[in-house]
This record gives structure tokens, C-alpha cells and sequence, in this order.
């Protein structure tokens, strides 16, 4: 096709209400992608966006489009060829000012596009004079060629469009007598075959759009009838209005009631899980305390059995020592026994020394 996305975004995508003309229909139920496109071939500018496999917007710039910041996050702009209004909403001001700025930027390169194919036709069709003055209303130019300029191109357009050039007598003298203007004539001859290809494929398109505008007329008057109808069945209900707000009240009430039980229930689960949570912090509390018990009762155990080792030392030894005592006891009687010996042996010794 020549396209090429240039710049991208996200959002939500709008169309006018066909039958109001004031309320936004969405035409996406969620965020897509929407993207500025450039035809090298035809030098135009195009919004597209798709939503699966459907194409939600196919817009192309022209000088003359508008688009406008209605909000902080939403802009919008009218297109003639599709008979709508697009609107987009973004998630963010900056993703707004982005695509504004964009479409400004491009609104002016299609306006000196425009500008440089009228120029362009201008300076074809000064020195040709291989056309009447009526055969071409307008400049060929780029929004011309793809059907999408403000002015539709109509059924009746082959009566413009199918003229073709043919040499005037001036000029086909002139290239008789000269092989360079001959040449000349030739390109410009092949130049205007060209244009009026290119009019006659812009001729076929825009005979397609017709084509789907009547279509889109007839789906807008089914509409128009359906919704007659639903009026008129809407009008016969409209008695029982009364009953209907009754029912409406009861159903307030009820949906009350359920929203505060609702609440009651919420806080109730609110405190289940307040109490959940601390039991777990018991349970880990007891797990930690249940470590240290068996901690303390391993430290007991040992205790006990150097306690038991300890009292089995005493008990030996408080054994050696009333040995020692008994033995220390029979020394002393024996010494005793000793020392009163030895004192009658110093009386015996003393009665002796004394009787000689």
C-alpha cells in the first residue's frame, strides 16, 4: 500500500451519536492503537485505528480539519468524507498534547502538499492549452486523487474528468518544425494521461463511497424505524410508571440492605482475619516456646546427671574422710597410750634418781 505508521498511541475511541448528533458511542471497549499514517505514493496523511480486525477509524488530514482539546485527556475532530466526529479519550494530558501536536504537524504538510500539486497542475496546464477551461474544476491534488478532499467527487464527475487533451492546431505545427517541442508535447500528453487516470481511479472510489454511504443511509433509516417503534411501545409502557417507581423504591431499599450487610460482612471477615493473624502469631509464639521447653529440659537432664556424678564424689569422699578420721583416731589412742608410757617411765626414772 505504500503506508507507513509514523507515530502511535493508545485510547479510547468515539464517534458521534448519528441520530443526536450530541452524545459520544464508543466504538471500542477498550484502549487500542491508534496511528498516523503517510502514503508515499499519494502524499497524503491518515488516522487509522483497528480493534481486532475491524477498522474503527480511517480518517485522512486535510488543510482544513480541526482537532480540539475538549478536556484535559480528550480531543476531537470532524470528518467530512466518513459524515462523523471522532473523539478520543487519552490516559494521560502529555499523550494528549502529543497527538494534537502531531496532527497540527501533519495538517500543515498536507496543506503545502496541496499547495505544491496546485502549483504543480498550474504550471501543467498554463502552456499545454490542450484543454478547455472546463474540463478540470479543480487542481489535482493528493486528497483529490484518494476521494477524501471536502468536495466528494459525485456521480455526474465523468462529464469533467473524461476530456482528453488532444493537440492544438499551433501546437502541431509547432512540432512539426521543431523535434524538441514535439518531445515536449509528448510528456505533457502522457502527464494528462496520467491525471486523468489517476481522476478516473479517484472517480471509482469515490462511486464506491457513494455506494457505501447509501448503504449506510438505509442501516440509518432501519434505525430510525426501530427506534419509532420503540417510542411508541415506550409510550404504551409509560402508564406504568407508578408501578415502576414503586419497584424501583423496593429495589433501592433492597440493594440498601444488602450493601450494608455486605459491609457488616466485610468487617466481620476483616476480623476473622485480624484473629487468623494472631493465632498464627500464637502458634509461632508456642512453636518458639515449645524449642526452648525442650532446650531447657536437655539442659536439665545434663544437669541432673552431673548432679548424680557430683553426689557419688561426695559420697566417696565423705567415705575416705571417716576412714581418715577412724585411722587418725586409733593414732591418737595408740599416741596417748605412748605418752602415758613414757610418763611412767619418767616417774619410774625420777623415784629412781631420787632413791640413789
Amino acid at each position: 500500500m505504500g503506508e507507513q505508521p509514523i507515530f502511535s498511541t493508545r485510547a479510547h475511541v468515539f464517534q458521534i451519536d448519528p441520530s443526536t448528533k450530541k452524545n459520544w458511542v464508543p466504538t471500542s471497549k477498550h484502549a487500542v492503537t491508534v496511528s498516523y499514517f503517510y502514503d508515499n505514493t499519494r502524499n497524503v496523511y491518515r488516522i487509522i485505528s483497528l480493534d481486532g480486525s475491524k477498522a474503527i477509524i480511517n480518517s485522512t488530514i486535510t488543510p482544513n480539519m480541526t482537532f480540539t482539546k475538549t478536556s484535559q485527556k480528550f480531543g476531537q475532530w470532524a470528518d467530512s468524507r466518513a459524515n462523523t466526529v471522532y473523539g478520543l479519550g487519552f490516559s494521560s494530558e502529555s499523550n494528549l498534547a502529543k497527538f494534537a501536536d502531531k496532527f497540527a504537524e501533519f495538517k500543515e504538510a498536507a496543506r503545502l502538499a496541496k499547495e505544491k500539486s496546485q502549483e504543480k497542475m498550474e504550471l501543467t496546464s498554463t502552456p499545454s492549452q490542450e484543454s478547455a477551461p472546463g474540463d478540470l474544476q479543480s487542481p489535482l491534488t493528493s486528497e483529490s486523487i484518494n476521494g477524501t478532499d471536502d468536495e466528494t467527487v459525485t456521480p455526474d464527475a465523468p462529464q469533467h474528468i473524461e476530456a482528453r487533451a488532444e493537440p492544438s492546431q499551433n501546437a502541431l505545427a509547432f512540432s512539426h518544425s521543431s523535434t524538441s517541442i514535439n518531445k515536449h508535447w509528448e510528456a505533457e500528453l502522457e502527464a494528462l494521461k496520467g491525471n486523468n487516470a489517476k481522476l478516473t481511479a479517484a472517480l471509482l472510489e469515490s462511486t464506491a463511497n457513494v455506494k457505501q454511504w447509501k448503504q449506510q443511509l438505509g442501516a440509518y433509516q432501519e434505525e430510525a424505524e426501530r427506534l419509532h417503534k420503540r417510542v411508541t411501545e415506550l409510550e404504551c409502557v409509560s402508564g406504568q410508571t407508578t408501578v415502576i417507581k414503586s419497584q424501583k423504591t423496593e429495589l433501592n431499599q433492597t440493594i440498601e440492605e444488602l450493601e450494608s450487610a455486605l459491609r457488616a460482612k466485610e468487617e466481620e471477615l476483616e476480623r476473622l482475619k485480624a484473629e487468623v493473624e494472631s493465632a498464627n502469631e500464637f502458634q509461632s509464639q508456642k512453636d518458639s516456646l515449645a524449642l526452648k521447653l525442650r532446650d531447657t529440659e536437655s539442659r536439665n537432664e545434663t544437669l541432673e546427671a552431673q548432679l548424680s556424678d557430683l553426689e557419688q564424689r561426695l559420697e566417696s569422699n565423705q567415705q575416705e574422710r571417716e576412714a581418715f578420721h577412724k585411722s587418725l583416731r586409733s593414732l591418737l589412742e595408740l599416741l596417748d597410750g605412748k605418752l602415758f608410757e613414757l610418763n611412767e617411765l619418767r616417774d619410774t626414772l625420777a623415784k629412781l634418781i631420787e632413791c640413789s
